[in-house]
Formats: C-alpha cells, sequence, structure tokens
C-alpha cells in the first residue's frame, strides 16, 4: 500500500544492503544504537522511487547483523530492487522518552552557540565513538563536540542547544 507520508515524520533507522538466501530476505544495517532493535518494529516505511510506501516485516539478528522478510518481496531477484532502501519508522512509532532526553534526529540541524554567543555551526549529524556521541558541526569549519562535554540547553522549539565550549577549541 503506497502512502504519501510527510518526509518530517519519518525517522530513518536503518538501511537494506542486499539480499540473503533465495526467498526475498534481505541483509538490514541497523542504525539503532543496539543492533537488533530495528526489529521492534513490524512495520516499516521503505523509500522507494514512487515515495514512502509502508510494509509489515518479520526479521531475526544472524551474526552480527539482522536479516528480514519483507512483505510482498518473496524470492530474492523482487528482494534485489530493495538494495540500498532506507527504512524509516513514524514519529509515532518511536518509544516516549525522559525529559532531557533526545533521539539524534531532533537535534540535527539545530544551532549550536557557545556562552559567549559565538555561532559554532549547525549539527549536520551525530556520531557514536564507543566513549560518547559525538556532535558534527558544520558552518565557518567543520567541528566536532563531545554531545556529553558541557551541552547545557536543548531548545528543540527554538532551534538551539547552548554549549560551554570555546570557539577556538
Amino acid at each position: 500500500m503506497a502512502v504519501n507520508y510527510d518526509h518530517g515524520a519519518m525517522v530513518v533507522v536503518g538501511r537494506i544492503r542486499g539480499v540473503f538466501g533465495v526467498k526475498g530476505e534481505v541483509r538490514v544495517e541497523d542504525y539503532s544504537r543496539q543492533k537488533g532493535d530495528i526489529l521492534h518494529y513490524d512495520t516499516w516505511v521503505l523509500r522507494l522511487e514512487g515515495g514512502w510506501v509502508e510494509r509489515r516485516v518479520t526479521g531475526r539478528l544472524h551474526q552480527k547483523g539482522v536479516v528480514c522478510q519483507i512483505e510482498g518481496y518473496d524470492d530474492r531477484d523482487q528482494a534485489r530492487t530493495l538494495t540500498d532502501v532506507d527504512v524509516a519508522v513514524t514519529e509515532e512509532q518511536l518509544d516516549p522518552l525522559e525529559p532531557g532526553e533526545y533521539y539524534w534526529h531532533q537535534l540535527q540541524g539545530l544551532e549550536v552557540i557557545n556562552h559567549s554567543g559565538d555561532n559554532l555551526g549547525k549539527v549536520d549529524r551525530l556520531i557514536e565513538t564507543g566513549a560518547n556521541d559525538v556532535m558534527v558541526l558544520t558552518g565557518d569549519q567543520e567541528r566536532l563536540i563531545p554531545y556529553v562535554a558541557g551541552i547545557t540547553q536543548v531548545d528543540l522549539t527554538a532551534g538551539l542547544i547552548k554549549v560551554d565550549w570555546e570557539k577556538d577549541y
């Protein structure tokens, strides 16, 4: 069933990377913090050429990855057409967070300023380093700022993150 989704309501949670076996299963790169969490959603929205399409899905962890069977894709040739397709869920499907917690997609695009009022750039993306998450900022230069280091305020409404971080660090 093709559904007309507003892109802003979609959160990309993974990407189909290729086929697995001969029965239409696919290998999925899971963007979740904990590998396999993408399997908590039994309905995915796939970004196909014609737009976002909702599909039911079943899957399992296999070795270090995720393998899924997607409704309507029953053989290897059909499944191959899904290679490099984004997998998303709606924001309503996400678990609610505690106050002061944010999903990465909520932080992307926010302006980052320090306490001196210097604009350090916009959050382009976040990366996981093992020790802590890092914001990658774009602007007059690319900056990497540890998310835990000195974040003093996140204001989603104003589109702003305030940090205790100097411009020349």
